[in-house]
């Protein structure tokens, strides 16, 4: 009795998730149908992993999930585990237990689910969300994408307020660097949009150019990622995409590269990524990851930027340089 009455005070419904559920401008096609598929995934997982007696079911509820939205059902799974973890008398170890099991291989997407968590939380538990990782080449580096999906919760679910309204968040001391908290919410932002507007290329970038110039980079990296991870859209969109994203061309494939990265950690590659890496960034899902691997940045590595920017920062220069000697 206890367990599903947590599940009722806590799960939110599919409906509440759904495009005209949040009220957002999207006209019911095929696309936005698989599009509208990813929250209900994410649903599923956080439902599976609140109620879920055991790790080992959990696990295996997950892997009943289609490969191509398993990762947004890890998502919703890892964002349960996070919220029970930091209550109290928590276990404050089912994050870690997940993500260093089979969940190790979605830990892109994982990341994304505590910062889920962390729209949900007071701030003085926020301290407590962050699995120790060590082992993994992605920890902490890639924990900022926690933030970013903080970022895209509070878009999605309070988009008067964060998209309509611009608002920004009060900075925050994500591994000490409260200075770039904020650039990563934009980043979660930016995916939102893509969501928000069915992954309407026009309405999207039409949205990206109502935010403050100095926002718009980072908002059009999250674009970026969200089209090639999540699909969406056909050639013709995602070559209108890039068209729209103009000077911030670099910023949207630096989003392609991240997503294609993702994705081949994870194992599966649809067809949609292919898509939006070919006609985003130019390059292969096998170039992208090649990419993303070739200028990762070492854990021992200090400077300026957090790890995480600086390896954004070397994606980026790579498109920065094309873009340079294609006008030569």
């Amino acid at each position: 009795m206890f367990g599903l009455l947590r599940r009722r005070l806590l799960t939110p419904s599919l409906r509440s998730v759904s495009f005209a559920g949040r009220g957002f401008p999207v006209t019911p096609t095929p696309a936005t149908e698989r599009l509208e598929s990813v929250p209900r995934a994410v649903i599923c997982g956080f439902e599976w992993g609140i109620d879920a007696p055991s790790l080992w079911e959990l696990e295996r509820r997950l892997a009943l999930v289609e490969p191509e939205q398993r990762g947004f059902a890890y998502e919703g799974a890892t964002m349960a585990c996070t919220v029970l973890d930091v209550m109290p008398g928590g276990r404050r170890d089912r994050t870690a237990e997940l993500l260093t099991g089979p969940g190790a291989q979605h830990i892109f997407l994982a990341y994304i689910g505590i910062g889920f968590a962390m729209a949900r939380l007071p701030r003085p538990l926020w301290k407590k969300v962050l699995p120790d990782l060590t082992g993994s080449p992605y920890h902490p580096t890639m924990s900022w994408l926690a933030v970013d999906g903080y970022g895209f919760d509070l878009a999605y679910f309070h988009t008067g307020r964060w998209v309509d309204g611009q608002e920004e968040p009060r900075p925050y001391p994500w591994l000490g660097r409260e200075d770039y908290f904020p650039r990563a919410v934009d980043q979660g932002i930016g995916r939102a949009l893509w969501f928000i507007h069915g992954g309407d290329p026009v309405a999207v970038a039409d949205a990206v150019d109502r935010f403050a110039e100095r926002r718009r980079p980072d908002l059009w990296s999250g674009v970026g990622l969200a089209a090639t991870f999540a699909g969406g859209c056909d050639r013709t969109g995602l070559t209108t995409l890039r068209r729209r994203a103009g000077e911030h061309h670099a910023e949207l494939a630096l989003g392609t590269v991240f997503a294609a990265k993702a994705r081949t950690y994870a194992s599966f590659v649809p067809p949609h990524t292919r898509r939006a890496a070919a006609v985003l960034a130019d390059l292969t899902v096998d170039a992208a990851r090649e990419l993303a691997d070739g200028t990762a940045v070492a854990p021992d590595e200090r400077g300026p930027q957090p790890a995480y920017e600086q390896w954004r920062e070397r994606i980026r220069r790579h498109f920065t340089a094309g873009a340079v000697q294609a006008a030569a």
